[in-house]
Formats: C-alpha cells, structure tokens, sequence
C-alpha cells in the first residue's frame, strides 16, 4: 500500500504528503541541566537532526523546556522542540505554551495499566473514553493557541487496562488506542496531529503500523506517521533492528518522520536514520528533495504472514534452522553459530543447467529477470527436483513474486534469499540486508539468507547475518537485550550498564534482557523479556523477573552481579 498524508506544521516544519522524511532524535540529559542538554542538541542538531524531543516529566521540568529553548535561540538554532509527557497532563499543558509539538503516550497519559482483572461492560468503556476525551480536550486547546502540534505516542507494553482488557497486548490493541485519542482529536477539530506505533518486537511494530495505515485511510484521519523501533539497543543489532523495521514500512510508503533509538548517545543516532531515508528520497536537479522508494527495495506485491514447511535439501530447509549462507569469491559456505565457515554441499547451477543425474544436491540461482520474464519455467524446473534449494537475488518485490508462485504451486523447494546489491564495508553490507531481504524474513518468508562477503571481512558477514536473523525472529542465535536509548529521567550510566550486562549474560542463546532507564515505559516495553534491569532512582535497580520486580532499590554497583544470580536462581544460567 501507499499511505499519502496530509501535511502538517511543527514549527517552521512541513511535515507529511510529499515533504522529506524528517530525522529526529531524543536528549539524555538532565533537563534541568540548561548547559548540557543545549550542547547536546547542538550536536544532535549539527548531526542532521531537524526535531529535538526532550523529557518533561513534571511541571518543573516542562516549564524549564523555555529556558532551553531561548538559550538554542542565542545561539542561533530554531529547530522545532518536542516535549515528551508520559503521566502528567499538567506537563503537557505547560509544555504545548512553549514547545513547537507534545508528544503524549495514550497508555499512561490519562489511564494507567496499573489495575488487572477489570472487565469493561460496553457501558464502562464508554464512559470512561468520554472522561479521557474531557481530560484530552484543555490540552487541545492549548495546543490550537499556540499553533502546537501533538504526537499520540502508542508503545506495545504501556498499553490502558481498558485496551488490554478488551483487545489484548497485542498490535491491534496498539492500533486501537491510537484510534481512540486520534478520533477525539478530529471530532473536536484539531488536526495537528502525528501518530507513532514503537514496539521493541520488530515484527510486532511493523504489524502494528501497517493496521494503523489501513484504518487511518479507512476513516480519512490520514496524519502523518513516525517510525521507529523502541528499545532497540546498541551496536550493530540496535541498528539492524532499527533499519529493517523503519524500512519495510518505508518500502511501502509508510511513514514520515523516523527516530532511530539506540543505547548511545543521541547524536550517534543520526548517520542510521540517514542512511535509512537516503534509501527513500533523491535530490532533483534543482536540489529539491523527493520522496522516492528506490526500485529494488520497492513492496510492491504483498504476502500474508506464514512460516511454510520446506522439503530438506542437506543443510537447508526441513527442520533445519534457517541457514545464514556466504558467498566469497564465487563460493558458498554455510555459517554456524560459532562462527565457523563449512562448504556447501550443493552445486550451484542455472536454469539452463537443469538435468539431473540423480546424485547431486543442487541450489538453482535465479535473478531478478528471469522472475520477472519466465516464472513458468522456474516453477517446472522446481517442481522436477523437490529437493533443489533455490538462490534467489533480487529485490523485495522480486522475491515476493517468486514466493508468491511458489506458495501457489505447492512446492516446498528450501528458499535462499540474496540481496542483488553488492556492499563494499560492513556499514552498507548491514543496512542494504536490513532492509532487502530482511523486509521477507520480518513476514515469515525464507529458509535462509545468503550474504556476500567478497569485499567484506567474514567474520563481520556472519555476525551481521546471525544479527538479522535474530531481529527478524528466524533463529535465535545469542541473547536479546531489549534496551532503551535512555533520557532525562535515566539516573544512571545506562549504556555501561548494558555493556557490563552483555559481557556476563551474552552467551546465554536465546534469552530476552531488558536494559531500561526508568519504570516510565521500562516494565511495559520489556514485557516479553524474561529478565529484566530497571532504573528505581539515583543508582538504585529493580531487577525483574518477568513481568514480576524481584529485587527492589539494589545499588546500582551490585545490580549485575545480582542479576546473574537472579538468572542462576531462575534455572535459565548456563557457563560460557
């Protein structure tokens, strides 16, 4: 689909329809450390970042956003201020005087999760919607005044017990909550509005988003949408995370503004998105930015979700994990989870090279023309040897197409997904696999990735690929850390703390760590992790289990040890 939204103004700031994607980032310092969170603005300002969001978490926070936003004036910088509120509408109502956009969560801005075992009655519900609409509405009315603009910021895990109740914590419920308050805002005639849907489940945020974009064409409430995975971490996986998820939204002309989140400084943040939108956009001529999908990354035909049983062809499909392969110099291995390279055992063949002598394993490679000019004879080539893997390189909508005739035509063949772009260092290698074919693995498709590593080091291909594999869920291969970018409510060194925690707890294959600032969205966002390292003050943790803290008010310095041992105490250790 393509979503076309109406255009809005943040400031000085088109935003929306044919207007550039626009890159956005978020402080970490104390707000009220006037001297630090300027400089670092500055620096995320000078980096690309064209919106700066800034935690407000109370009223002495929110009336100190003026402070900040004069002394940016002095020195000469006028991008637009976004305030982040989270419980306190109060905030948000000083905040909407003086920020150019508010953003508002609507989980916990007017109806906190805090209560289970409610069973709404129709009649409740709609009660208690026309209450949040009455709390909503002196907000709007600021916001109208003063020509500020709103985000309804939905995170999977800070879902209303009133949504959970009835929908579930799940991508439609998401989908729901923001219809909710969106429907309240246009009803009452205010349309400045932006809409996001973060989970730190890549798939669960892309789901989310593409539901959000049919209702919102449905009721023609087509605001614009920012994109981003919450909680997404550091290094090389935050950024996988972030690109494949922001990107197979965008490869189907979805979204308008991107924020990608990482456990580092904010600035850090910056190159990623605009590796990201390059993607997306071109310069003409005239040196006008347009918004342009580029052709091979194009979702032009689009698949359901569904994770199809392949025939077993040696190492690939069957019951086998899904393989990560690489190619280097004309030769293809296959990667295991240590890292280690073995051949493969298949001759690599063409459509022209079909007969068979019976004792050869073979992968048939198969490029994008040839899906486009002649699908009929791939698919009886196909169907002649059941136990032929297929090396498909091509773009997104090519490998679409020929899984799409595969899944017609019942065949089982293993399929091997390539990339046709050539990456010349890890930074492209990583972000072209993110975003094609990692947009296919994301909805189910696939019995493996092939990467090639002729002008890149090995070693980095594997990692990279294990990386993809993992954010797209088609092989747990090591430790997820779910892990916020933290901001001015994080009271400690959360980016230490999470590589002290991934030094001990990386081995542990297979199991989810939550890494968050604070207990704002901390307990919601890491809901699925199975252990969790959470933010309770000046240098104290909670350490959760579950959903359930544990351990409460631990000093920060003894935290990780005492989350090893939770973990240990958990039967979930293993040694390295």
């Amino acid at each position: 689909m393509r979503y076309y939204s109406r255009t809005i103004r943040i400031g000085s700031l088109l935003l929306g329809g044919e207007h550039p994607i626009r890159l956005q980032s978020m402080t970490n310092t104390n707000t009220m450390d006037t001297e630090a969170t300027v400089a670092q603005s500055v620096r995320m300002i000078e980096a690309g970042c064209e919106m700066v969001r800034i935690t407000a978490p109370g009223l002495k926070e929110a009336a100190h956003l003026e402070v900040i936003k004069n002394e940016l004036k002095k020195r000469g910088f006028s991008v637009p201020l976004i305030a982040d509120i989270h419980f306190n509408p109060a905030a948000a109502e000083i905040a909407a005087r003086i920020v150019e956009k508010v953003r508002i969560n609507p989980g916990n801005y007017t109806d906190r999760n805090t209560v289970t075992g409610i069973n709404y009655t129709d009649a409740e519900y709609r009660d208690e919607l026309e209450r949040t609409a009455l709390r909503l509405r002196p907000l709007l009315d600021i916001c109208r005044e003063h020509g500020t603009a709103i985000r309804i910021g939905t995170n999977h895990g800070s879902l209303s017990r009133r949504i959970v109740n009835r929908y579930g914590d799940t991508p439609e419920g998401m989908v729901q909550s923001a219809l909710e308050f969106t429907r309240i805002c246009h009803d009452y005639g205010f349309h400045n509005l932006v809409l996001s849907m973060k989970s730190s489940n890549v798939r669960v945020m892309v789901s989310a988003y593409r539901m959000l974009a049919e209702k919102l064409l449905e009721e023609g409430l087509n605001y614009p949408l920012h994109l981003g995975v919450t909680e997404a971490g550091d290094g090389e996986d935050g950024r996988i995370k972030s690109i494949a998820g922001i990107g197979a939204l965008l490869a189907r002309g979805i979204g308008d503004t991107i924020r990608v989140s990482l456990t580092e400084d904010p600035e850090a943040e910056l190159p990623v998105a605009a590796a990201i939108v390059d993607r997306f956009q071109q310069t003409d001529p005239q040196g006008n930015i347009i918004r342009r999908i580029r052709p091979d990354l194009h979702i032009g035909s689009e698949l359901s979700f569904k994770r199809e049983g392949s025939e077993t062809s040696g190492p690939l499909g069957g019951k086998n994990p899904t393989a990560l392969l690489i190619e280097s110099k004309g030769n293809y291995y296959l990667a295991d989870e240590n890292g280690k390279l073995s051949a493969l055992p298949h001759t690599v063949i063409h459509i022209s090279d079909v007969e068979y002598d019976g004792n050869t394993t073979r992968m048939l490679h198969i490029g994008e023309s040839l899906i486009e000019t002649n699908p009929g004879d791939i698919i009886k080539t196909l169907g002649s040897d059941v136990t032929m893997a297929i090396l498909a390189e091509s773009g997104a909508t090519g490998l679409r197409i020929l899984a799409g005739h595969m899944r017609e035509s019942g065949l089982k063949n293993p399929l091997i997904l390539k990339s046709p772009v050539r990456s010349n260092n890890p930074e492209n290698l990583l972000t072209e696999n993110s975003l094609n074919p990692g947009n296919l693995l994301l909805d189910g498709i696939g019995d493996g990735l092939c990467l090639n590593a002729d002008e890149v080091d090995e070693n980095q291909a594997i990692r990279i690929g294990f990386g993809l594999l993992q954010a797209t869920r088609m092989r747990m291969t090591k430790t997820e850390f779910i892990a916020c970018p933290s901001c001015g409510r994080t009271l400690f060194n959360i980016q230490e703390a999470l590589k002290k925690i991934r030094e001990r707890t990386g081995h542990l294959k297979g199991l989810k760590i939550g890494v968050m600032g604070c207990i704002v969205n901390g307990p919601g966002e890491m809901a699925d992790a199975d252990y969790g390292y959470v933010g309770a003050g000046s240098g104290k943790v909670t350490l959760y289990k579950g959903k359930e803290a544990v351990k409460r008010g631990i000093p920060e310095e003894e935290a990780v040890e005492m989350l090893v041992e939770l973990i240990r105490e958990g039967g979930d250790w293993k040694e390295c």
